[in-house]
């Protein structure tokens, strides 16, 4: 099946897009495309992939599932587009690295410039209907995101995984951690970053760790 998406991850993932799983995903969301509003827009699905080429990879940001309010979803995780109002769990993000590095609020909530450093901001769900969260879940998406994982511990070595909340650590428990690094904690959202989110510094600690394995760190 011809899927476009970057060319290091098509390799990686050839035999992926063939199985029929993946074919029945397809023609689901094709459908929801010409039936109801859907986040992102068709050409942003895989933006988490275009930004960020297989080789390129350091870091990988997992969360759930695309925004599903207008304008909001852009293909990468708790990124929203320039002149999107930052949902509550990115303020809490950009709360932590500023108490983290010292980073300052940026005046936009995309986080583009981080994927483009090698920071794969990967959603386990990566299409949604407007309105109505978790309406894409079990149709095929996290079967897709979860070979993308396994793929990624099992043929690269050194990325730092960063897992907020327990279903980005489920997600994630397949990770060789003799491999790679994983931070986990609780998620950044309103109900839960209080709990261990807050004081958590895993963007020094992701910088520390590519420090120390001889990469270049991430610019917050």
């Amino acid at each position: 099946m011809e899927v476009r998406i970057e060319p290091t991850w098509k390799i990686l993932l050839d035999e992926e897009f063939e199985k029929e799983y993946f074919k029945n995903l397809v023609s689901f969301v094709k459908s929801e495309y010409q039936q109801h509003r859907i986040y992102p827009p068709g050409s942003q699905i895989f933006n988490a992939f275009q930004y960020c080429p297989l080789d390129q990879t350091k870091v990988v940001i997992i969360g759930q599932d695309p925004y599903h309010g207008p304008g909001q979803a852009n293909g990468l995780c708790f990124s929203v587009a320039e002149g999107v109002r930052m949902p509550p769990s990115l303020v809490n993000i950009f709360k932590e690295l500023k108490d983290d590095l010292g980073v300052d609020m940026p005046p936009h909530g995309s986080l583009e410039c981080w994927s483009k450093q090698g920071v794969l901001l990967l959603n386990a769900t990566l299409t949604v209907r407007a309105s109505t969260p978790g309406s894409h879940q079990n149709k095929g998406w996290e079967e897709f995101t979860d070979a993308v994982i396994q793929k990624l511990s099992s043929e690269r070595e050194g990325l730092v995984f960063i897992l907020w909340g327990a279903y980005a650590q489920k997600k994630g428990s397949v990770i060789d951690t003799s491999k790679h690094y994983v931070i986990q904690s609780a998620h950044p959202s309103p109900f839960a970053a209080h709990k261990g989110f807050f004081g958590s510094k895993p963007f020094s600690k992701t910088n520390e760790y590519l420090r120390k394995n001889g990469k270049d760190v991430i610019n917050w």
